[in-house]
């Protein structure tokens, strides 16, 4: 899309009134209430999803690729933040045997006919936390935060400047983030260790991808616990999950030695990306952020409803169920939480209250990627039912075990409440009650002792062999340092070493055979 024509389309969406805005997702939320009380927003049995996000390389040299729009609309991906980016989005299914292994096949399916389609043009996409080789002739900072200013007529007939990030999507509500009155509120920065970047878009997120299971209530007013479960589970799961301990090379400060930047390396940099580029460090908790528990449901809504606004987008009347809350809807897709409730469904019967769980990144196989979703259902399934006393543990030590798995992983000193009501820091008996629990809940669900094994082996595997894909990366560059490789060498060839068992191993296989290897 031309800019001039992305930067009227940007004035359009600014034009929004942001009072009415509010008071229009306010009054949707009136209406969700109402309707959970119906019973709307029950359903027979648990339900899950996935969205899953990839970003695309060149196939010789793993350098970043931009996708093609028509190429998206071929393959059946969504175009997310980045203009690398692509996202697929799979048909919800009941947390069952069938369910699970629908959920499998259809991301194989259509993941196969997407790798067919791009290796045509000469290049793959890959499942991956963060990207660390640029295009090829790019810097990443450069990258990252290019953008020009047009100016435009906005629909008051004032001449508005409107700025436009250069490699990011033409989604009107991405651009409109970095041209509102309230843009100050996003940092629109990179800060971690030896790493600082400053933008004026939030094209600096576009270095992070992630997988984000859902788990779709059975009984809307049940959410709060399910949720509150979910923020214990979040610290866990995140510590066998992690899978960023490096940036691209070009974006590490110069006077930064490669020891001080193996040392110092956070397994999770994904988690400070995401938080660093929407929140602004001076104004509180911000928008991204290890949220609260829940008591009710009806908080759950209000929360949504009341969150800072950020893109006031005006919003048309649609035909689908949750049109009649289409202001809370619009609402929620700025209301970023590590988990989050979510209020859907395109008619009044498939009307759903879900929750949806963000701390995971993009992982190195399907397979990897389904074992997070079979365990967190399982979990939501069983610690539930048999009211586990995890629930217990008291909500600041749960944000601390999700901000510790963060920078160490599978090293983090976690707390967990065991079965039997003891406290433990063990992380072995933290993995033997939970992935025990998550294997409760699927079989609850009715799959049988072998299949539930075999969707959680893949995290079994991990925590007996103390190996994620993190420290798998860390080791590698590491290793490569030690024989005498400068950085940037070395953080390129873990990164296509990492292209290259992918994709061998992406529909087929896990990184339980990387670590056998």
């Amino acid at each position: 899309m031309p800019e001039e024509e992305l930067a009227a389309r940007v004035a359009d969406v600014l034009a929004a009134d942001a009072i009415d805005f509010r008071e229009q997702a306010q009054a949707d939320a009136a209406v969700i209430k109402d309707a959970v009380e119906e019973g709307v927003f029950d359903n027979p049995q648990a339900i899950v999803g996935l969205e899953y996000e990839f970003y695309a390389v060149k196939a010789d040299d793993c350098a970043l690729r931009r996708v093609p729009r028509r190429l998206l609309e071929l393959i059946g991906f969504e175009k997310e933040l980045g203009l690398h980016n692509a996202e697929m989005t799979t048909s919800p299914q009941p947390l069952n045997g069938p369910g699970l292994a629908a959920q499998e096949s259809e991301v194989k399916a259509r993941l196969q006919t997407a790798l067919d389609v791009t290796n045509s043009e000469r290049m793959r996409l890959v499942s991956d936390a963060i990207w660390t080789l640029p295009p090829e002739g790019e810097e990443t900072g450069t990258y990252l935060t290019d953008s020009v200013e047009r100016t435009t007529v906005a629909p008051d007939g004032t001449e508005r400047t409107i700025r436009i990030a250069t490699n990011m999507s033409d989604s009107a509500r991405y651009h409109a983030m970095a041209n509102t009155d309230q843009a100050d509120s996003a940092g629109m920065r990179i800060e971690a260790p030896h790493v600082s970047l400053q933008a004026d878009t939030v094209m600096p997120e576009s270095l992070i991808t992630s997988i984000q299971p859902h788990y779709q209530v059975a009984h809307a007013p049940d959410l709060p616990e399910n949720f509150n479960y979910a923020l214990r589970v979040a610290g866990p799961l995140l510590a066998l999950g992690v899978n960023s301990p490096f940036f691209p090379a070009d974006l590490y400060d110069d006077e930064a030695t490669a020891a001080e930047i193996i040392r110092d390396a956070w397994m999770e940099h994904r988690i400070s990306v995401f938080e660093n580029v929407l929140n602004d460090p001076t104004t509180g908790e911000g928008k991204v952020r290890f949220p609260h528990d829940l008591e009710t449901v009806d908080e759950a809504i209000d929360r949504v409803a009341d969150d800072d606004t950020i893109v006031p987008m005006p919003v048309e009347s649609g035909e689908r169920f949750d049109d009649q809350f289409h202001h809370f809807s619009r609402k929620h897709g700025t209301y970023w939480r590590w988990v989050r409730p979510v209020f859907g469904g395109p008619t009044r019967s498939a009307a759903n209250a879900r929750i949806e769980f963000r701390p995971i990144p993009a992982q190195p196989t399907v397979r990897d990627s389904i074992s997070f979703l079979a365990a967190f259902a399982g979990l939501m399934e069983s610690l539930t039912r048999l009211e586990h006393p995890v629930i217990e543990l008291d909500w600041e030590i749960a944000r601390e075990n999700f901000y510790a798995a963060m920078v160490d992983g599978l090293e983090a000193d976690l707390t967990w409440i065991t079965n039997d009501g003891k406290e433990t820091t063990d992380s072995l008996a933290l993995y033997e009650d939970l992935l025990a629990h998550a294997e409760d809940g699927l079989t609850n669900r009715g799959l049988s002792e072998e299949d539930a094994a075999k969707y959680l082996y893949p995290l079994r595997r991990r925590v007996r062999q103390e190996v994620t894909p993190a420290s798998w990366k860390h080791e590698h560059v590491a290793a490569a340092l030690e024989d005498g490789s400068a950085l940037d060498e070395a953080i390129a060839a873990m990164q296509r070493e990492y292209v290259s068992r992918q994709s061998e191993t992406l529909l087929e296989g896990s990184f339980a055979d990387w670590i056998g290897e």
